[in-house]
């Protein structure tokens, strides 16, 4: 009897046994189906893959509207309509449009979004098949493609809707342009100082990586390595202890003796 209670306790929990979260599963069940797509999608032809792109990018936008317009429809049926025979002026007009394009519902955002990011990611993935890379040349053009889209779509041209998608176009392509451009400046890695590259193996071979800033604020580079003694290390605020350590490597270190 109690063995077979054993062995029950043992078959419930056979399915945790492996110890893995089950979130972690599934996200990476769906990195490998992504990686999957994206392989799939590189051997496509380029109209196969604009296509599919836009496609699946313009629905992405038509959620993110969606869900945006949920937001703005009490906005929008809250604002007036002016009367049928209302003789508005052109400016008048066209301010109102844009109040409606920039407030409608969640119908009429999703339109809007789906547009503006199915064309952008369309223009994107084209040039960069074409060009072979993707720069601030290529964002900025998909940017220009998909706001002049979005104006004339959303209505926000007013009576001169070519001139104002032409606005819109390149009030988005600089937006993207200062967007990619800063994006591009945060990510990429600090440059390696290479006045200090021996100090680093050397201070990393000792597990002591944390000193390197007191060399720094004390401007000991590798070449002032071989000239380091007891007096600099305090100069820089470094432990009796460490400082022994960094000490008897030099001394036994072959190229710093001989420089």
């Amino acid at each position: 009897m109690g063995e077979g209670k054993q062995g029950a306790l043992a078959v419930v929990e056979l399915p945790n046994s492996s110890g893995q979260n089950p979130i972690a599963q599934m996200q990476n069940k769906f990195k490998e189906l992504e990686a999957g797509f994206k392989l799939w999608l590189s051997k496509q032809s380029l109209p196969v893959e604009a296509a599919v792109v836009t496609a699946t990018s313009g629905l992405q936008g038509a959620a993110i509207g969606g869900f945006m317009g949920t937001l703005t429809q009490d906005v929008s049926s809250s604002m007036p309509t002016p009367p049928a025979g209302a003789n508005l002026n052109p400016q008048a007009m066209a301010s109102f449009q844009q109040a409606q394009a920039l407030a409608g519902g969640p119908l009429v955002q999703a339109r809007n979004f789906a547009v503006m990011t199915g064309v952008n990611a369309g223009i994107s993935c084209v040039l960069k098949r074409i060009r072979g890379k993707e720069d601030v040349q290529s964002s900025m053009a998909a940017a220009f493609g998909s706001g002049a889209l979005f104006s004339l779509v959303s209505g926000m041209g007013g009576p001169n809707p070519v001139p104002n998608a032409l606005t819109s176009g390149i009030f988005f392509a600089l937006v993207q342009g200062g967007l990619f451009e800063l994006g591009r400046k945060f990510s990429q890695p600090p440059a390696e100082d290479t006045h200090y590259v021996r100090t680093r193996s050397l201070l990393s071979s000792l597990g002591l990586q944390n000193y390197e800033k007191n060399f720094k604020k004390g401007l000991l580079t590798d070449t002032t390595l071989p000239l380091l003694t007891d007096r600099q290390d305090i100069d820089v605020r470094i432990p009796p202890g460490p400082r022994l350590l960094i000490l008897d490597r030099i001394q036994r270190d072959p190229e710093l003796r001989k420089r």
